[in-house]
């Protein structure tokens, strides 16, 4: 059998990689940033190529790079995972989920007790870095993402469907010229989510006002602070029923009378093989069976 490369170095690289520093990687592992750079340097001499572009203090993969680690980080996980389900002398699953933080707050946190009662085996790795789908199969198991509509090459279960409100503070409608009138949105600031960039587009639409320009467009990627951004009155938030439903604040009001169905839906994604994996077949079905039923 070929000889490999040491599993330090192997490590350094993965957690570098993931993490696109030396800084990081090495806090993560324990190390100094010198003893980990080593580590890489060790297995780019072994490989006999670099496997990272370098700038400044950040690294980025090159194509030999993202090869390697698209085929060794899963085994590297595995091997993780069956010696920590070892060593704690019972049966351990883990899931590694990208999810947005709004819908993990929202809507998962709460339910996740009845998770754990049901499989206290299953252990969560939660990433909020709002990756999507791009790292499934490299560090996610999963993904739940806001979208159209998903890459047909993955697979893929719609959770929800939504309609689009105009959320703001309740002052808006309760003051001495209360905001009711779409038109009126041409003296307001428009609080758009990035995931979610065609949600006025699709509004303004349903009103009746296809041209209609808000005074300002500001841009989030935290639904969690763009709810906060309204309930400060700093504009009107184009977001999801659930979103307003869920947020349960009282200084939020849903303006005008206007309502239209979205094109986005929260979804879960996967690589199809990964549903024959224990792990994300239990997740899978209890999401469908409490979340997306409701």
């Amino acid at each position: 059998m070929r000889r490999l490369p040491p599993l330090t170095a192997i490590e350094a690289f993965v957690q570098v990689a993931r993490l696109g520093s030396i800084k990081a990687a090495a806090e993560e592992l324990a190390l100094s940033s010198p003893a980990l750079s080593r580590r890489v340097q060790a297995l780019e001499r072994f490989i006999g190529k670099p496997l990272f572009e370098r700038r400044h203090q950040a690294l980025r993969l090159n194509g030999d790079g993202e090869r390697l680690l698209a085929g060794i980080a899963p085994a590297l996980d595995a091997m993780s995972d069956t010696v920590e389900a070892m060593t704690s002398g019972v049966e351990l699953l883990r899931l590694r989920l990208g999810v947005l933080p709004l819908f993990a707050t929202q809507r998962l946190l709460p339910r996740m007790g009845e998770l754990k009662r049901l499989h206290p085996e299953l252990h969560l790795d939660v990433d909020t870095a709002g990756h999507g789908t791009t790292r499934l199969g490299d560090g996610l198991d999963v993904a739940i993402v806001l979208a159209r509509e998903i890459d047909p090459t993955l697979y893929a279960r719609r959770l929800d469907r939504n309609r689009v409100y105009a959320i703001g503070h309740k002052s808006l409608r309760e003051g001495a010229t209360p905001v009711t009138d779409p038109e009126q949105m041409r003296g307001l600031t428009a609080l758009l989510h990035r995931d979610m960039p065609d949600t006025f587009t699709q509004w303004r639409r349903a009103a009746g006002f296809p041209d209609l320009e808000p005074l300002a467009v500001d841009h989030f990627d935290s639904g969690s602070l763009m709810l906060e951004a309204a309930a400060q009155g700093l504009g009107v938030a184009f977001m999801l029923e659930s979103h307003f439903e869920a947020a349960n604040d009282d200084r939020l009001v849903q303006l005008f009378d206007v309502v239209t169905e979205s094109d986005y839906s929260y979804w879960f994604a996967c690589r199809p093989r990964a549903l024959q994996t224990r792990p994300v077949r239990i997740f899978h079905d209890w999401i469908v069976e409490t979340v997306a039923a409701d």
